[in-house]
Parts: structure tokens; sequence; C-alpha cells
């Protein structure tokens, strides 16, 4: 079977509610916001100023008097109106969403129930809010259509209002007719200039060629005599895409008298039918023609939309399915389930740290940069043209050899210039167990951030952060000590076979009175002492290059890799069931986020139930 008005209508009629239920009332232009549905569905929204007749006419499709009225602003949060037909005969009831219990046959007590909510949801000031009414009327003297009835447009601030209050009626006004799957019903009023119609003007400004428009004028019973309407109502004055439709609302003597909507629709119909302005429009106006058009509109836009909308839906499951997996599932309670999710946690971010450290993501590569141009750079800055300056080599030498000068070669001496020379290395070896540090350090920090299921728990970041961290100082203690043994050992044992192959013989100058002991020797003596432990230093220089890089990284780099929690873990096993819930205590706004997409994620699977339950057949 074809899905019908009533299940086309109905349908949008219960997604409606699912939105409102679930906290989607339409746009949030925050940078997170949510998907929304309630934009999507086709609607139709009743604007006008406060002086057009909005109430009656809405009253008037429903036939009952039900709707606030008073001074100033009496609609101050959108109305859903949907309307369900009856068979004839059975009883007429109200109800509303959030009273889904209570059925309300008494008319009066539904305009009270409005007022009601709404002071529940502004208080007592006359402040406006977004979050729609939802109210359902079941009668067999309607059609089947849902109207969303909007604060009325105002120029001016009554007393106990904001200044901003015309501002933001037009604003929510706004927020409903821009959508392009909105019905636009302008209200007017034909007993003033329809050029200063705030309806139209705002319609205009929406829907510049009135294809979403539904012109309606009314009061056309309180026109100056000899005038009419027609130029309007024939859409020669404000063309739109749709007929204009004229209405004739209840008398303020009628509404005081509680005069019965029917009575006053037959008295509509009669006005049109014996007028001889607009007799020959009789059959396209008042209001039970105006719901009819209404309701057969919406019903085809509806129909229209649904692929678009099924579309929307299916393509938002997804991406709210997709952030509910990045922000995780609640949290159990038990301790053993809390420590294996603590554990999980951590065996995350150790995957994505080792992966900077081994290419599969950026980072590591400043580990080698250390190596390869770092220490090289250090080594070669190293003062050793000082160190082994020709007046630096007499006195150390000198020095070495006491009262009694060397005979052949300044054993002494040359080892004092080697150990001088090699304790310079100890800073390039330093520097490059802090460099690989520091990388180390900024790798578990960018690691942490990367790791999407910690983005939960603050307080776990921050737990595993100074354990790593303080891992880290340990792997830099021990590569300190270890690179430092490195140059020690240089000094410890000298490489004999390279002094063996130093020349033997000493140039001596040729006065041996020489009261200093240095003086004896040539320039050229020194000069060639220089150079020979210049050598020296330069081939241990060249084996350190290699060596510091082999102890950082097993020191450092290695340990890193294997056992960076290690500590953490055997503290993780000794904590009470209260501290790892401590562990797990989420980021606040990550906990509201899920709630949101929940809710978000519930409303399109039921939207799409609903959807699927209808019949596209025909």
């Amino acid at each position: 079977m074809a899905a019908t008005m009533e299940s086309l209508i109905g349908l949008v009629n219960r997604i409606q509610r699912a939105c409102t239920v679930l906290g989607d009332h339409g746009a949030d232009h925050a940078a997170a916001a949510l998907p929304t549905l309630w934009e999507a569905l086709p609607s139709v929204a009743v604007v006008g100023g406060q002086s057009s007749g909005k109430s009656s006419v809405l009253e008037s499709i429903v036939g009952r008097d039900f709707l606030p009225r008073g001074s100033g602003i009496v609609t101050r949060r959108p109305l859903v109106l949907q309307l369900h037909k009856v068979e004839a005969g059975r009883q007429e009831y109200a109800e509303f969403l959030h009273l889904p219990k209570k059925k309300f046959s008494d008319f009066a007590l539904v305009r009270k129930e409005i007022q009601d909510d709404t002071e529940r949801m502004t208080g007592k000031s006359k402040q406006i809010s977004p979050v729609p009414i939802h109210l359902s009327i079941y009668s067999p003297n309607v059609v089947d259509l849902t109207l969303i009835d909007l604060p009325g447009l105002t120029k001016v601030a009554v007393e106990g209002q904001p200044d901003s209050i015309v501002e933001d009626i037009e604003n929510m006004v706004r927020s409903y007719i821009e959508k392009p799957n909105c019905i636009i019903l302008a209200v007017s009023p034909a007993n003033q200039d329809i050029a200063t119609s705030d309806a139209i003007k705002l319609s205009r400004e929406v829907d510049p060629s009135g294809e979403r428009t539904f012109g309606v004028l009314t009061k056309l019973d309180l026109m100056d005599k000899g005038t009419d309407a027609l130029e309007v109502l024939e859409g020669r004055a404000y063309p739109l895409q749709h007929p204009w439709v004229g209405i004739v609302n209840r008398s303020q003597a009628d509404i005081n008298k509680s005069v019965d909507m029917m009575v006053a629709r037959r008295k509509e119909r009669e006005f049109f039918a014996t007028s001889s302005d607009y007799g020959h429009l009789a059959g396209k106006m008042g209001s039970e023609y105006l719901a009819k058009l209404l309701s057969k509109h919406l019903e085809s836009v509806i129909r229209a939309r649904i692929p678009s909308i099924t579309s929307l839906i299916n393509k938002s499951i997804e991406e709210l399915e997709s952030e509910l997996d990045h922000l995780g599932r609640p949290i159990a309670v038990d301790a053993g389930a809390q420590l294996y999710t603590i554990l999980e946690l951590c065996r995350a971010f150790d995957r994505i740290f080792k992966e900077h450290l081994d290419g599969g993501r950026p980072g590591g590569d400043r580990i080698y940069g250390v190596f390869d141009n770092q220490l090289p750079a250090a080594l070669k800055k190293l003062p050793f043209d000082r160190h082994l300056s020709i007046p630096n080599v007499k006195k150390v030498v000198s020095q070495a050899d006491g009262y009694q000068p060397h005979l052949i070669a300044p054993e002494q001496g040359y080892r004092r210039l080697i150990d001088g020379a090699l304790s310079y290395f100890r800073g390039p070896a330093e520097a490059s167990v802090d460099a690989v540090h520091f990388v180390l350090k900024e790798l578990v920090r960018r690691s942490i951030a990367e790791t999407q299921e910690l983005k939960r728990f603050p307080t776990l970041q921050a737990e595993i952060a100074v354990a790593s961290n303080e891992a880290l100082e340990r792997f830099r203690a021990e590569g300190k000590k270890t690179t430092i043994r490195l140059v020690d050992m240089e000094s410890s044992y000298l490489t004999v076979d390279f002094f063996r192959k130093l020349p033997m013989e000493v140039e001596r100058v040729g006065n041996v009175t020489a009261p200093n002991t240095a003086d004896q020797y040539s320039e050229g003596h020194f000069r060639r002492i220089g150079s020979n432990v210049s050598s020296y230093i330069g081939m241990v220089a060249g084996s350190l290059r290699y060596s510091i890089p082999k102890a950082v990284v097993y020191c450092q780099v290695k340990e890193a890799k294997q056992s960076l929690l290690d500590h953490f873990y055997a503290q993780l096993g000794q904590k009470e069931a209260k501290q790892l819930a401590l562990l797990l205590d989420e980021d606040p706004a990550l906990m509201e986020r899920r709630q949101q997409c929940a809710k978000r994620l519930e409303l399109y699977r039921s939207a799409r139930d609903e959807i699927d339950s209808v019949s596209w057949a025909g």
C-alpha cells in the first residue's frame, strides 16, 4: 500500500516529537555542533505581527479556542501543533509531549497548560525560549497537518522585556523560515497597508521568489467601506508562487461571547459566498480551504524530501557512531575491568610511542639528527688547538718531566696532554645524552596527545606522562654514566701501537746550559709532540663518534622501547579500586559530549525506523 497523506505527515510528526525529546531544536552554530535532523524536516511555520490575527487563523484551522490571549507577546515559545484527523463521532482531545499520559478534552485547560509550560521554561519574565511545546490535537474537524506557531513579530519592547526582544524574536522566526524545507505561512491583516506587513517583509528576505510562501490575509470584514483586497488576493500586488488565501476571523465580540468555532466557520463561508467583492473566489477562501491546501502541499513536500532525509539520517548515523568509537564507551565499575582498561590504554600509548621511534610516525628521525649532525659538530668545536698550542705543550711536558728532562720521548708529557684532551669529550657525550632525552620527552608528550583513547582521561594522561618522564630520567642517568665511561676508558689504556711508531730522536738546541729544561728542546720538537697527540685524539674522536651513539641508543632508546612503563605497571598492580577509578576520571566535557552523541544517535536510529515502517510503493 502506498504511503498516504496521513502516514507521511504522521511520520514527520513522530520524528519531530523525537527531536524535541532528545534535544534537537535546530541550528547550533558552534564548531562542535551535533548534526540536526529538525532542520531537514519539512514544516509549516506561521509568521505574523502581534495584531495580524495569527492566533485566530490557527484556532479556525483547528476549530477550537485553545491559544493564550492577551496584550503584548503571548506566544513566547514555538508551538508545534500536530493535527490528526479521526473518524466522525469520536471525541476530540489534545495531548502534550511533556505530559504523554494525560488527555485534555477541555481546551480551556489546554490554553492554561501552554501558559504554565511556557512559564516553567522562561519563568514569570517576558523572555522567549527556542525550546518548542508539542501539542497534538485529535479531531474529526481537522485535516492531517503540522503547523509551528512562532512568537508574533513586534516593533517595540513592552515593560518587563529586554530591549533586545524585537531582534530576538525576529532571529528566532528567521531561524525557522530560512530553512529550505520550511513552508512559510505569512499572516497579514487586510485592514493595514500590506507594504508594512512584518510577515511579508521577512518572508521576502528569506524566500525572495515566493516559492515557499503562502500568503494569508485576515480581517477582510474589517476593511474600510469601499475598499477591498482583490489586488493582493488575486496576486497582482504581491505575487507569490502559491495563491493568497483570505480569512475572516471571529470578531472580538464573538471571542468574548465564546462563539463556537464551528459557527464561526459557517459565518466565514457565508461571508465569502455572499460577498460582492470576493464571491468569485469563495471556493478558494477561508480557514477550511487553507488547511486542506497546506496539508496537501506539506504532504507533497515530505514525499519529495524523504530520499534526502533518509540519506542525511544514514550519513549522520555513521558520523555519530564513528565519534562515539573515538570517545569510547562508558567505563566498567569493577576493579578488574578498570585495571584491564588502564593497561589497554597504556598499551595504545606505548604502541604510538614506538611508531614514532621506528619511523611509522615522525619524530624518531630527530634522534639520528643528534648523532649525524649535533655530535660531529660538537666534536669539531672542541678547543684542541688551544690545548695543543706550542706554549701549552711546552708547559705540560716541562711540568711532567720534573727535575729529570726526558731522554727520548716525553711519555708522561704525552699522557698528560692526552688525558687533558680526552676530558673535553665528556661535554659532547653528555650533550648527546641530553639531546636524545629531550627528543624522547617530546615524543612522549606527542604520543599521549595522539592516543585518541586517552583523550577521555586527563588524570591518566598526566600519570602516564609523569611515569614516562621518570623512566626517561633513569635512562638518561644510565646513558650519561655509560658514555662518560667510554671516555674514561680511552684515558685508562692508551693504544700502545700508536706510540711505538712515534719518532725516537730528540731535537736539542745548542745551549746545553740553558736554565729552563724546556728551552733545551727545539720548537719543532714540541710541534711534533702536539701533532702526535692531535693525531691520537683524532683517532679517539673517530672511535667515540660511533661508540657514543651506540651507548645512547642502548641505554635510552632501547630501554624506552622495551620498558618505558614497567615501573608504572608494577605500581598499578598495588593500587586499590578507588585509586584505579580516579585514574579513569573522565574529562566532564567529553562525558557530556558522549551523552549528547548517544542521544542524537538514538534520535537518528528511531527516525530511520519510522521511515522504514512506511510503505513507499505506488
